[in-house]
């Protein structure tokens, strides 16, 4: 620093510790000690995490993967590589000062890093929430001065560094928030407005997922909030083509619609039949994760109900992999369906939003090392893959385990492949995936295409789609069936 620099520097900091009055000399010391090893953060975090929205949950996670960063890299890369003493004391009253310094090294304030990393970071997913961390945060960098721990620009390059680090984790995981971007949209098209459910005829699979929680059956709640709506349920010995056929038939009679409660492979087959006789499909969503439904809108029952009431609908692809196979969501080969069954599952323990990152991470940690590569040909291409998934539409994030579709209608299928044919290869994707390089990963491909053949090779195993598993076929067709529904979205 200049002269000058350290000059006004030094104004500054008397200027700042001979501030404030009795209130500040017994509350600023002590939020300064109660931000130590990130205490008060945690106690925010937790608080979040447990009386918060969802977007609190996001931002309490997001605040928390920052301050990791931020302190990380303030409290050892900076500190031993600036060796700044801290300041002289002289102009501080003694009741201020602090005792307990983890560090006699003063740049940069691992305080105000912390401080700005997690407030950043709670900010960029929950602005509400920003409301209170933000002054709060701002409140324990000041008292780092106040107290004559460090120098002002200690805790402007600490608050600057935190900044960076909340700004670092969509690096790795990208914004879900309202603002993260403009949402694409949709396809909307009218159809049929059912008051009541009259003219709606729902098959209802009683053996998908895990049930609606609480003693009211799936068929019950809906007859309840669509009480002239036909509820159709396969008896024993009764295939549920068959009953899906029967109800389309009765539907296309009143100019209704076909409706259709489970989970993604019963969603799957009522597809095909809505699709045949040309009617809009109402989908409850009664399975253990209703993907399609997610991202249709209709997450919850009351979310159809609204639709079918007002009449709104948006459009969707099929895709096809052979005459007798018709997807929904995704297609794949080798090890990704038990990678996101392992991802499903940890994320019911940690929390939705971190699947995409960790238990991604820890999914491929614990299915690549016992996973076997195949060959296949692609597009008349032969090679050796570990893994290879294909998305009817564009999924997001573009890393190894998509969560969503913002659009159904694209016309494109999303094929992700992870090539064998490199040395290391394993090895090298679960550090891509760990330092959020995927994107020039050269053992991982992702590429958009309307069609893709595909002849597996005879240790590719098995293949599988919207939960359903099969033996592969001699030769694949990857493609967008002729058509699509309409599904009923609010």
């Amino acid at each position: 620093m200049t002269n000058r620099a350290v000059a006004l520097e030094r104004k500054l900091f008397a200027k700042v510790a001979s501030t404030g009055g009795p209130r500040a000399e017994r509350v600023l010391p002590c939020l300064s000690e109660a931000a130590d090893h990130g205490k008060v953060w945690g106690m925010c975090a937790a608080l979040l995490a447990t009386a918060g929205d969802r977007a609190a949950r996001r931002g309490a996670l997001r605040g928390s993967g920052a301050l990791a960063i931020a302190s990380l890299l303030g409290n050892t890369l900076g500190k031993d590589l600036t060796r700044r003493r801290r300041p002289d004391l002289t102009g501080v009253p003694r009741g201020r000062r602090l005792t307990r310094l983890p560090h006699t090294t003063s740049f940069p304030s691992g305080h105000a890093a912390s401080a700005a990393a997690f407030a950043t970071g709670v900010t960029m997913e929950c602005p509400r929430a920003g409301l209170v961390v933000v002054p709060l945060a701002a409140a324990v960098a000041f008292s780092r001065v106040y107290t004559g721990v460090h120098h002002p620009s200690d805790v402007l390059a600490g608050a600057a560094l935190g900044v960076g680090a909340a700004a670092a984790t969509c690096h790795w995981w990208p914004r879900t928030g309202p603002d993260a971007g403009e949402p694409r949209e949709r396809h909307r098209v009218r159809v049929p407005a059912l008051p009541g459910g009259k003219g709606l005829y729902v098959v209802v699979n009683r053996h998908s997922g895990a049930g609606v929680p609480g003693r009211q059956s799936s068929a019950d709640r809906i007859r309840a909030l669509l009480p002239r709506a036909e509820i159709l349920e396969p008896g024993d010995g009764q295939e549920l083509t068959d009953v899906l056929r029967t109800a389309a038939q009765s539907a296309e009679r009143e100019g209704g619609a076909l409706g259709v409660c489970g989970g993604d492979g019963t969603v799957g087959a009522a597809a095909v039949v809505a699709r045949a006789r040309s009617l809009p499909l109402a989908v409850f969503a009664g399975g253990t994760h209703n993907h399609f439904a997610k991202d249709v809108g209709v997450a919850e029952f009351t979310d159809t109900v609204r639709a079918v009431r007002n009449g709104t609908a948006i459009h969707a692809d099929l895709a096809t992999a052979s005459p007798r196979i018709t997807f929904l969501n995704t297609f794949s080969l080798g090890a990704y369906p038990e990678l996101v069954r392992l991802r499903e599952r940890w994320e019911k323990r940690v929390g939705k939003p971190v699947a995409s990152l960790l238990a991604s991470l820890l999914a491929l940690l614990r299915v690549l090392p016992a996973a076997r590569p195949f060959t296949v040909t692609a597009d008349g291409r032969p090679q050796r893959l570990w893994l290879l998934f294909a998305g009817n539409g564009v999924y997001e994030p573009a890393g190894l385990v998509p969560l969503r579709r913002p659009l159904l209608d694209e016309g494109l299928l999303d094929i992700r492949t992870v090539s064998a044919e490199r040395r290391l290869a394993r090895t090298r994707l679960i550090a891509a995936a760990a330092l959020g390089t995927l994107g020039k990963s050269r053992v991982y491909r992702v590429r958009h295409t309307r069609s893709l053949t595909l002849t597996p090779g005879t240790d590719a195993g098995s293949i599988a789609y919207d939960g359903e598993a099969t033996d592969a076929p001699a030769e694949l067709t990857l493609g967008k069936g002729s058509g699509g529904i309409d599904v009923y979205s609010p």
